[in-house]
């Protein structure tokens, strides 16, 4: 199969090309680049006069692993989809089971450190099921410190999970905030010998908690100072708040020393977890400037009333979603927070999107267009095109070129010795894999909103993965399911 994109402005973030140009895609690989290009017979010629092309959108922070999650993310311009701050296991079972039901996006995921100290500690077998996963952060059973056999077997399962092609390990480190540095450090010295990144959801801050064993984001930088790792902060502008400026200060001056840390953020000021999450109890949520009612219940949308209402659903359902206002979007000093984090330096953007979920308890839905009533949070669905619409559109923080490479470029780099298969990703050039998007620089945006959290972007007109149209003409294929497998290189 071929496919001639013409006449769009093409942008490669590799190269550093900004140009109208032709693209050409053979197969499962773009051929060709340049202006004027002939189609040989029988090559599908698509007009995109006007509209920008780019490498498709690589996402290092999805929970939405399901196709009804990963066709928005389609929809917002996603092309690669990884399950990384979490990760999943047992990783041989999560490959399977995606494979066999199909994915319209690529897809991968990192071992996960939440889910061996669990089966360690708890004896909670994996299932490789991101909502068991969520169930799973708000048992205190597991966030307790390990004996030093303990934390020698799960460290061995996530060595294991290394050697089935995880992309690195995932650490959800917040969730666990007073479990030992010492074990920390551990899982960098581990990352550092097999020569895979770690992506942390950090502990929270010295400012937030005094009594925290180590400042949450000092803590990703003494690692990679002192191991060599590359260390990932997984969304630093849901976890920094308002002390953002603070821990950008940190992380710039390791970079500058020579750390290998890399920064993601989204454009939201409300994040989404399970309630049973250790930062969302109200002793915690209070050293955050917060309340019981910057809580608020993503299935049955109720604002927690009080700090007893808050306990009882946290003993209730641990693992039931909730969403976290961190942030007010309605204040000017909160949105500049927000653009501080998504200006900083080389930070990507990742999305953390949640899982799509129903009231009569489908977590899955085939169906395009989605269901009514699914639940969710708005970034799922928004994120790249929000950020976008505020960094390229709304304030021209970003040129074009550089919204891909903190979009797609960035993004496939941290991945690159880990996968190598991930250096075909992020570039536009002859070689690179067919993963593309081509949105309408005029009307790209976000249209999911809280109450509203399932409606997919405008403007993304066109998206091929591996060379198969997912979206045409602005429109989804229910039948294109072409995403593959993204995994680390045996070793």
């Amino acid at each position: 199969m071929r496919t001639l994109l013409r006449g769009g402005r093409v942008i490669d973030p590799a190269g550093g090309f900004d140009g109208v140009a032709d693209v050409l895609v053979t197969g499962d690989e773009i051929t060709a680049v340049g202006p004027g290009l002939t189609p040989a017979p029988g090559t599908t010629v698509v007009d995109v006069t006007g509209l920008v092309v780019g490498p498709g959108f690589v996402d290092l922070h999805s929970h939405a692993q399901s196709i009804a999650g990963l066709r928005l993310q389609a929809m917002d311009g996603v092309t690669t989809a990884l399950e990384l701050e979490a990760g999943l296991m047992p990783l041989a079972r999560a490959h399977a089971e995606a494979a066999a039901a199909g994915r319209p996006v690529n897809y991968g995921f990192s071992a996960s450190w939440g889910a061996a100290r669990a089966r360690v500690l708890t004896g909670t077998e994996p299932d490789a099921c991101v909502q068991t996963t969520m169930a799973v952060l708000g048992d205190p059973r597991w966030q307790r410190s390990s004996s030093p056999p303990e934390l020698a077997a799960w460290l061995s399962l996530l060595d294991g999970e290394l050697a089935d092609g995880a992309l690195g390990i995932g650490v959800l480190m917040g969730y666990a905030p007073y479990s030992a540095p010492a074990e920390f450090l551990a899982v960098a010295r581990l990352a550092a010998h097999a020569g895979v990144p770690v992506y942390t959801h950090v502990r929270e801050l010295a400012e937030v908690d005094p009594a925290t064993p180590v400042d949450g984001s000092v803590e990703i930088t003494l690692a990679a100072a002192e191991t060599g790792a590359a260390m990932h902060h997984c969304h630093v502008n849901s976890t920094s708040g308002r002390h953002l400026e603070r821990v950008l200060a940190t992380l710039d001056r390791s970079r500058r020393e020579g750390s290998r840390v890399t920064v993601e953020a989204y454009p939201y000021g409300a994040g989404s977890t399970a309630v049973g999450a250790a930062f969302i109890d109200p002793d915690r949520l209070r050293m955050k400037g917060l309340g019981p009612s910057s809580v608020v219940m993503l299935e049955s949308g109720e604002r927690v009333a009080d700090e007893a209402r808050l306990r009882d659903l946290r003993r209730a359902d641990p693992g039931a979603a909730c969403v976290l206002e961190f942030l007010d979007e309605r204040v000017a000093a909160d949105r500049a927070l927000l653009h501080a984090s998504l200006a900083f330096p080389d930070a990507v953007v990742a999305s953390d999107a949640m899982p799509v979920t129903w009231p009569d308890g489908t977590r899955e839905s085939t169906r395009w267009p989605l269901p009514p009533g699914g639940s969710t949070h708005p970034r799922t669905a928004g994120t790249f095109a929000r950020a976008l619409r505020l960094m390229v559109r709304e304030t021209g923080a970003w040129t074009w070129l550089e919204a891909f490479r903190r979009c797609s470029h960035l993004p496939a780099r941290v991945l690159g010795d880990v996968a190598p298969a991930a250096r075909r990703k992020g570039r536009l050039d002859a070689g690179a894999d067919a993963d593309l998007v081509v949105l309408d620089p005029a009307t790209i945006t976000d249209s999911a909103t809280y109450p509203d959290p399932t409606r997919p972007s405008a403007g993304v007109r066109h998206l091929f993965v591996a060379g198969v149209p997912v979206v045409a003409d602005g429109e989804l294929r229910p039948d294109a399911l072409p995403g593959r497998a993204l995994r680390g290189e045996p070793r």
